[in-house]
């Protein structure tokens, strides 16, 4: 008798399971393309339960406004750049790099005509200004755009196209590019001394933070948040709705083709009450947030202690285990 009333909860928890699967993945086809919905709404409080000041990443409504804070990291050591190069990144399309295969940028508040820098102190040691000598032009690079400005410190600083050049603290690989975009001020510098621009993304891929680690961004380079009142089980169900919907937009439906570096079980789109489609990944609803102004932004991390961006398989990141 036990053996066979044994045998028959296992039968009765493999259905359960089943129809659990089967409810998240009734409409795991995604129509193609991709789209934000939901109006959005000026920068201030943007949780629905609570209030939280979350992290910013490139954030111009906080910090010093040079991608540092009270714990900046050290100066990186001012070597030779060397043989400039052109770099392919996924995101930018051509960079200019080093010797070393650093990243080179240029701040906002800095001129060209004349070059001038306006980074200096705490700033130069989060961006360290790119010394002139021993810089050349690689292929790619014209070398008449190549020059120097004389810093406040009686230093030479290489520009491009007249802008000074610099590296950026928190970059600690070739390839690297986290100064992107930080205090929507620094970006990094295309071959002909303007800024690189994000090219065209897939409807949902992923990037490295630097203080997240890999997370999702929408075709526009936004990151993409969960909202830890949401259900993903046996059906997604959004709890964000009305004035929410105003400051986290649902993200429409992408197709499965149209996705890179996301997991692909549980990738789907469902109908909200109102009738608006809206993506899931890993069955959870996901959002972008109206107070990231520029892609590379994070400023929805940690809102309220109920938004969190979202990890390639569907979890949010840093979120407070549950």
């Amino acid at each position: 008798m036990k053996t066979s009333w044994r045998s028959a909860s296992l039968v009765a928890s493999a259905v359960a399971v089943l129809a659990l699967t089967t409810a998240c993945g009734q409409e795991a086809t995604s129509s193609t393309g991709s789209q934000n919905v939901g109006a959005t709404a000026a920068a201030g409080d943007y949780s629905t339960a609570g209030t939280g000041t979350g992290t910013s990443l490139g954030s111009t409504g906080s910090g010093n406004g040079y991608g540092s804070d009270s714990s900046a990291q050290g100066a990186a050591q001012a070597a030779a750049a060397g043989k400039l190069s052109v770099s392919a990144n996924s995101e930018l399309g051509k960079v200019v790099t080093d010797s070393a295969g650093m990243t080179l940028y240029r701040f906002d508040q800095d001129t060209a005509e004349p070059p001038k820098s306006n980074c200096d102190g705490d700033c130069a040691s989060t961006w360290p200004p790119v010394p002139a000598d021993d810089a050349t032009a690689g292929a790619g690079i014209d070398k008449a755009l190549l020059g120097e400005v004389t810093r406040t410190d009686g230093s030479k600083q290489l520009t491009i196209g007249g802008w000074p050049a610099y590296r950026y603290a928190k970059d600690v690989t070739a390839g690297d590019v986290n100064g992107q975009n930080v205090g929507g001020k620094w970006f990094a510098l295309a071959p002909d001394g303007k800024k690189a621009k994000l090219t065209s993304l897939p409807g949902l891929s992923t990037r490295k933070d630097p203080n997240l680690g890999e997370i999702v961004v929408d075709k526009n380079g936004m990151t993409v948040y969960r909202f830890l009142k949401d259900t993903a089980w046996p059906d997604p169900i959004s709890a964000c709705t009305g004035a929410c919907l105003e400051k986290w937009p649902a993200v429409g439906p992408v197709a499965n083709n149209d996705t890179k570096d996301v997991q692909k079980k549980g990738l789907m789109s469902f109908t909200r009450p109102d009738g608006v489609k809206q993506q899931t990944i890993n069955c959870w609803p996901i959002y972008t947030f109206s107070g990231d102004k520029a892609a590379g932004e994070t400023n929805g991390q940690g809102v309220g202690g109920t938004w969190y961006a979202v990890a390639p398989d569907g979890k949010p990141v840093g979120a407070p285990k549950q």
